[in-house]
């Protein structure tokens, strides 16, 4: 999973879900949340890129709350229509590795 999340480009998302998915779990996408969430402060894993469904940085907390989360997605290019990630612009999808 973390090789996955690895792979996302600058300036891309992926959802929970869609990891879950290609590693043939498709109803597991909390389990993906809590792997990530168990990484390491200083882990070089770009977990701010894996975000809810619908485009909420559900796993704000993790990275010192929304704001924060917010502003590392935004300096890598993301942008945001209202609360959520625009993810019609900025979705990858981990299947096509």
């Amino acid at each position: 999973m973390y090789k996955i999340v690895e792979q996302i480009p600058v300036g891309k998302v992926t959802t929970y879900g869609a990891i879950a998915d290609v590693l043939g779990m498709k109803r597991s996408s909390r389990m993906v949340g809590q792997a990530l969430s168990a990484l390491p402060e200083d882990s070089d894993v770009p977990a701010q890129r894996v975000i809810n469904r619908i485009g909420v940085l559900s796993g704000a907390h993790h990275f010192g709350g929304y704001g924060r989360m917010r502003s590392m997605l935004r300096r890598e290019g993301i942008t945001f229509k209202g609360e959520l990630v625009d993810l019609e612009k900025h979705f990858w999808d981990p299947r096509t590795l």
